[in-house]
């Protein structure tokens, strides 16, 4: 699928992805949310996914700034993702389901109100400040939004169909 090039279709995709998510996630109970599948649970992926919207918005606010922008967190490297991914769930270990489903509610309602506030140039127009790429602050919004939710149903079909 090829990335949202306009508010438009960033808010669209953003919509779309999620509502597929939360669809799926009606369907989740809590036994099932902490069984573990792949070394993680669907607990731990929404935990994931609500904060990597947050580190979004704290990468961009600190480029706006002019403060340093540290991807994807501060100590940590890209090559390091897994280390923190897994210290991401052991501190997010002792968050209910119930938790992490309106940290995730919270995250998108903060995500779409951040395209609404912004227009084509200011989302599309140039890289996003920080970065040190040619990714615009769209792109970025789209990879810790939409392509995170679509990623996460993918992870939840596959639990569900191997608990089925």
């Amino acid at each position: 699928m090829p990335a949202a090039t306009n508010k438009a279709d960033l808010r669209a995709v953003t919509e779309k992805e999620f509502s597929k998510l939360t669809k799926l996630l009606q369907g989740i109970d809590e036994a099932l949310a902490h069984t573990l599948h792949d070394e993680t649970t669907i607990k731990d992926v929404i935990g994931h996914r609500a904060h990597w919207t947050e580190l979004f918005f704290g990468w961009y606010n600190d480029g706006q700034a002019g403060k340093p922008v540290y991807f994807p967190a501060e100590g940590y490297k890209w090559s390091e993702l897994k280390r923190y991914n897994a210290e991401l769930r052991q501190s997010q270990a002792d968050l209910s389901w119930d938790d992490v489903q309106k940290m995730l509610q919270a995250s998108y309602h903060k995500l779409i109100a951040f395209i609404d506030a912004h227009d084509d140039a200011s989302l599309y127009g140039g890289p996003m400040k920080g970065a040190n790429n040619h990714w615009t602050p769209g792109r970025w919004a789209e990879a810790a939004g939409p392509s995170h939710y679509r990623s996460a149903t993918k992870y939840i079909r596959a639990v569900v169909k191997a608990h089925a």
